[in-house]
């Protein structure tokens, strides 16, 4: 205990910062919809995905593949839905309500996560704005809302602290737990089996060859379940086609950004927003491979990016896909940290102000899905 308080001081000023800059989005938020007449709490517990999420605590999952597009329940991973109902059985508020407090707090625990990481790798000043730059993606309000974007966050980020930390089994039992959250969840799986391999070859011991075997049975369990649900072995596949979400190698990808920047002469802000995140990210990934970062760093962000690149599914919500990819922000942290202060003060700032105002944008004025 008195070891956690210790980490947590050190961690203060990271959360802090966190802290500082979603709430001032949700300020502006929540001033945005005011003037459009909108509430504040169903726009973050219960539009979109809060609602599939909210619906399979109330009733479950469905038990057949059907044929209609769109509909199917299976393709959300069950942790969060899990949670939701298990705290709000013993707590007076609603579901609604319990899954976004808990998405909140998952949000900081993902925030000293992070910090975590960016404090062993580079210091605690890197690890400080690391945090401060992930809460201010330009999808960050995303964080704050009835979705699994902050719990698998947390997830990976501690479970990628253990492995740099060489706690290998709460490395595999954190990587379980992410792939029971998102489909996702199979980066952190990858990350942890091939640095336990790795550390296998290197030491001969047993604990990384476990971890190594483990971390990707909660990813694999699911979709086990869902392949013995429906009655057939490619059932979780077939729910995601029904998605539209198969994955194509990133030819939609491609196809999708083509047409948007070359051959729309009136394209929607949102999605210019959205190709600039998968554009960046990419970059960010090439800055990381030459900084060498930690082998387990570089395969969660190349196995995301290379799910969430090569997908065929819709194109829109790509960048809140990648939110979870904070190890690409750490090149970026570092040269923060070394630029003057009114440069630093510049992007810092920046960030803040168009993370706030595309959060209100993507909520009050996109018509879709964030």
């Amino acid at each position: 205990m008195e070891r956690a308080a210790r980490s947590l001081r050190h961690a203060a000023p990271a959360l802090l910062g966190y802290l500082a800059v979603r709430l001032f989005g949700l300020l502006v938020l929540a001033r945005w919809a005011h003037l459009k007449g909108h509430g504040v709490w169903p726009t973050l517990a219960t539009s979109w995905d809060s609602d599939w999420y909210l619906g399979i605590a109330d009733h479950g999952y469905q038990d057949g593949l059907g044929t209609r597009v769109n509909s199917n329940n299976l393709a959300f991973f069950p942790l969060y839905p899990v949670l939701v109902k298990a705290v709000a059985g013993v707590t007076p508020g609603s579901r609604a309500s319990v899954a976004l407090v808990l998405a909140v707090g998952f949000s900081l625990v993902a925030a000293w996560g992070i910090f975590a990481v960016g404090d062993r790798l580079r210091g605690r000043r890197e690890g400080t704005v690391l945090a401060v730059l992930w809460g201010a993606l330009p999808v960050g309000i995303v964080q704050w809302m009835g979705y699994t974007e902050s719990l698998f966050t947390a997830l990976a980020a501690w479970s990628l602290y253990a492995v740099l930390t060489g706690r290998w089994h709460a490395a595999a039992a954190l990587a379980v737990a992410a792939g029971l959250t998102r489909p996702t969840g199979i980066a952190v799986a990858a990350a942890v089996t091939v640095t336990g391999l790795m550390a296998t070859a290197r030491t001969r011991e047993r604990a990384p060859l476990v971890a190594a075997l483990t971390a990707p049975l909660g990813w694999l369990g699911y979709v086990a379940w869902v392949g013995a649900r429906v009655g057939r072995w490619d059932g979780y596949f077939a729910v995601q086609r029904l998605w539209r979400n198969a994955w194509d190698g990133g030819a939609g990808t491609l196809r999708e950004m083509r047409a948007l920047l070359a051959y729309d002469t009136a394209p929607q802000l949102f999605l210019v927003a959205v190709s600039a995140v998968l554009v960046g990210s990419a970059a960010l990934y090439v800055l990381c491979l030459a900084d060498r970062q930690p082998l387990a760093l570089l395969v969660f962000s190349g196995v995301l990016l290379a799910v969430v690149l090569g997908s065929g599914g819709v194109y829109f919500p790509r960048a809140r896909f990648l939110l979870p990819g904070f190890p690409l922000l750490l090149p970026l942290a570092v040269a923060v940290c070394r630029a003057r202060r009114v440069v630093a003060a510049l992007v810092l700032g920046g960030a803040v102000l168009s993370s706030a105002w595309l959060g209100g944008y993507m909520l009050l004025v996109w018509q879709g899905p964030p």
